[in-house]
C-alpha cells in the first residue's frame, strides 16, 4: 500500500512540488501521468525513500518513510522496493545470471541460484542466462531488467516510463507483463509515465490509482 498526505518537495532554489493526497491499496496500481519537469521522479524518489520529503508524509508497505534515518532506509528498500528504471542500468561485463545475482549481493544476501533461475522463468528469459546485455534484444533485455526488479520479492514496484521507447505493441506487452508480474507476487505496481498508452493498456484496472502532475488531464 502507499498513503501520501501534503506531500511536498523542495529543491535548493527552486519552486515547491506539491502532490495531491494518494490512497493505493496492497496490489493496486498507481499511474503517475506528467510531461517532463512535472515531479515524477521526484515522487519515485520519495516513495523509494531516496529523497525526505519538504513537508507532509508518505507511508509505503506499512512503513512511514519520514521516520527512517538513512542507514534503516537503505536496509528497508533492498527488501521492499523493486525499480524498473528507464536505463536499464544492465552491467554489460556480466551475464545475465550475474546481473542477478549482483543484485543480491547488493541486498546483503547470499547468492541464490535457485531464485534467479525461477524469476527468469517467471520471466520468461531462463534460457538468456549466460548471455551478456550486449547479446540481448530491447524486450529480452527489460525482461531481464524486470527479473532483476523482483527478485527479492518485493512489495512495491516502481518503473520510470516502461513503455518511452517502444512501438505500441511492444508497449502493451511491457505494460501487461508489469502488471501481470506484481499480480503475481502481490506486489504494489507504480508506473511513471507521461505516455497516454499505459492507461489503456492495463489489463485490470481493479485498485488503480491515477495521479496527475502538472497541468492537464490524464
Amino acid at each position: 500500500m502507499i498513503r501520501t498526505r501534503q506531500l511536498a518537495y523542495q529543491y535548493p532554489g527552486g519552486p515547491a512540488l506539491r502532490f495531491d493526497d494518494i490512497d493505493v491499496v496492497q496490489g493496486g496500481v498507481l499511474l503517475l501521468r506528467g510531461a517532463s519537469g512535472s515531479g515524477k521522479s521526484t515522487w519515485l524518489a520519495q516513495a523509494a525513500g531516496l529523497l525526505t520529503p519538504t513537508a507532509g508524509d508518505i507511508t509505503v508497505a506499512g512503513q512511514p518513510l519520514t521516520a527512517l534515518g538513512k542507514v534503516a532506509s537503505d536496509a528497508w528498500r533492498a527488501k521492499t522496493i523493486g525499480f524498473l528504471p528507464q536505463k536499464l542500468h544492465l552491467s554489460s561485463a556480466l551475464t545475465v545470471h550475474a546481473n542477478l545475482a549482483m543484485a543480491q549481493w547488493a541486498a546483503g544476501q547470499a547468492q541464490d541460484d535457485a531464485r534467479i533461475r525461477e524469476a527468469l522463468t517467471a520471466l520468461g528469459v531462463d534460457e538468456l542466462a549466460a548471455r551478456k546485455p550486449a547479446q540481448l534484444s530491447g524486450g529480452q533485455a527489460q525482461r531481464v531488467a524486470l527479473a532483476r526488479a523482483v527478485l527479492l520479492q518485493p512489495k512495491v514496484i516502481l518503473a520510470d516510463e516502461p513503455t518511452a521507447s517502444l512501438d505500441d505493441e511492444a508497449a502493451r506487452q511491457a505494460v501487461q507483463l508489469l502488471q501481470a508480474t506484481a499480480k503475481r507476487q502481490g506486489a504494489t505496481l507504480v508506473i511513471a509515465t507521461h505516455d497516454a498508452r499505459v492507461a489503456a493498456n492495463l489489463d485490470d484496472k481493479i485498485g488503480f490509482q491515477p495521479l496527475f502532475l502538472g497541468r492537464g488531464k490524464l
